[in-house]
C-alpha cells in the first residue's frame, strides 16, 4: 500500500497531488518518456487542454500495456508555455490522476523540441 505524506509542517499542496509518496518494497516501476500533445497523424491540435488530453491518453495507453492504470502513478511532471496554461493542464491532470494522487511538479519552459508544441499557444 502506497503512503501518503502531507507533513504538518509544509504548506498544503496548491492542488491535488501529494508531496510525498512512498511506494511498497517490491512494487513494479514503470518509467516513461515525456509525452507530448500529438496525435497519431502527426497533428498537434490547438489549445493546452486538448494537447494534455493526448499527453494523458498517451499516458494511459501505455499504463494498459503494463497492466498498470492512473492509480498506480506516483510521479507527473509538467511543462507549459506560459502561466496562463496552468489551470487547464491541471484540470485535464485532474481527470486523469486517481487516489492516492502522484506528487506533481508543473514548470514553465521557453519551448518544446519543435516550435509547433509551443507556437499555436502564444
Amino acid at each position: 500500500m502506497t503512503r501518503v505524506f502531507n507533513p504538518p509542517s509544509v504548506r498544503k499542496p496548491f492542488g491535488n497531488y501529494n508531496h510525498g509518496l512512498l511506494v511498497p518494497a517490491g512494487a513494479s516501476l514503470l518509467v516513461t518518456s515525456g509525452q507530448l500533445g500529438i496525435a497519431l497523424d502527426d497533428s498537434v491540435p490547438d489549445g493546452v487542454t486538448a494537447q494534455a488530453e493526448l499527453c494523458f491518453k498517451a499516458i494511459g495507453a501505455i499504463l494498459d500495456e503494463a497492466g498498470m492504470s492512473f492509480a498506480d502513478v506516483s510521479r507527473i511532471s509538467g511543462f507549459v508555455t506560459k502561466r496562463e496554461d496552468f489551470a487547464p493542464y491541471m484540470a485535464v491532470r485532474d481527470r486523469y490522476t486517481l487516489d492516492p494522487k502522484p506528487v506533481s511538479t508543473l514548470i514553465i519552459v521557453g519551448g518544446f523540441t519543435r516550435p509547433e508544441f509551443w507556437s499555436k499557444w502564444k
